[in-house]
């Protein structure tokens, strides 16, 4: 605010994944996934509503497939981005009413840096992040009577 005066689009793209068993992950892995998954956009989205709603702005938050897909291994992250999701779509018909929208994008596989990964050739089945930008510049373009709220994006071709 202090340097651009307003606020225009929110995006809320941080994760963090601890995948273990529930007999194995610690409270610590759960409560970190949860606060850094969910609590922290809550805070984003929180501290940002009042300029959001001067310029009827835009909140873009990044979930995941794992948000719709449960998996072995993955309740903390799970939890996270079924929280993440069922959030944005609360806030979703909350914002409406003040002319901000709200999408939520759930990439499947994306060659990014998460959880440590380098992203090398064995990556390019995946998602790469420019696809996942290119989503995010189409809704912003799309004319604002038209509000996707939920966005599912996969490769085109699951990697072995």
């Amino acid at each position: 605010m202090k340097k651009f005066g307003r606020l225009d689009v929110l995006i809320a793209n941080a994760g963090v994944g601890h995948f273990a068993s529930i007999e194995n992950i610690t409270a610590e892995q759960w409560k970190e996934t949860i606060d850094t998954n969910l609590t922290g956009v809550f805070n984003s989205v929180k501290a940002g509503i009042d300029a959001l709603k001067k310029t009827k702005g835009y909140i873009i938050t990044i979930a995941s497939l794992a948000g719709t897909n449960f998996f072995k291994d993955g309740s903390a992250y799970n939890a996270s981005k079924f929280g993440l999701v069922g959030f944005s779509q609360a806030i979703m018909l909350d914002l409406r009413q003040y002319g901000i929208k709200v999408t939520t994008i759930m990439p499947g596989s994306v060659a990014s840096h998460f959880n440590d990964h380098t992203p090398s050739d064995a990556d390019a089945w995946k998602i790469q992040p420019e696809d996942i930008g290119e989503v995010v510049e189409d809704l912003l373009k799309m004319n604002p009577r038209a509000l996707p709220s939920k966005v599912e994006i996969r490769p085109t071709i699951p990697g072995k």
